[in-house]
């Protein structure tokens, strides 16, 4: 017997969705490279940067800092020795498991990942430009495409 029903259609997006989608990953690139060029400015590598900042939200054991920044734990405790000769960041006993190693960021770590922050320049003139009702729905956008809420 032959089967009367039609194979799936393929979606494929809109020219729209495809534009958007190009956009994004030219600001994503472009973001990058203004954050590489911001962490050099501060003799650090990206990687360093990256990790520096995900210490100033909270202290992290090296196992998870690995899983945050996608790279083996081995990577992350050469990361954290040279931002730990630097003064940047310390190791610390974890309070709820003392026999494991927290990295933190210091007060100069801070220090430093703030001045970083502040001088990305990329997207702070194009933002300034916008209502601050453009920037809520940017925001908002962005968020409920990440999940966040």
């Amino acid at each position: 017997m032959v089967s009367t029903t039609s194979p799936p259609e393929s979606h494929h997006p809109d020219a729209l969705t495809l534009e958007v989608v190009e956009l994004i990953g030219e600001v994503v690139a472009r973001f990058h490279e203004d954050y590489e060029e911001a962490a050099a400015e501060h003799s650090l590598t990206g990687a360093q940067a990256r990790l520096l900042s995900l210490l100033c939200l909270e202290p992290l054991p090296m196992r998870r800092l690995a899983r945050r920044l996608k790279c083996e734990p081995s990577n992350v405790t050469g990361i954290v020795d040279r931002l730990e000769a630097r003064g940047l960041v310390e190791r610390r006993p974890d309070p709820a498991d003392r026999r494991v190693k927290v990295a933190a960021a210091t007060s100069e770590g801070r220090r430093v990942a703030r001045s970083l922050r502040e001088s990305l320049r990329f997207a702070r003139e194009p933002l300034a430009g916008l209502s601050e009702g453009e920037r809520v729905a940017l925001r908002d956008a962005l968020r409920g495409m990440l999940g966040v809420v």
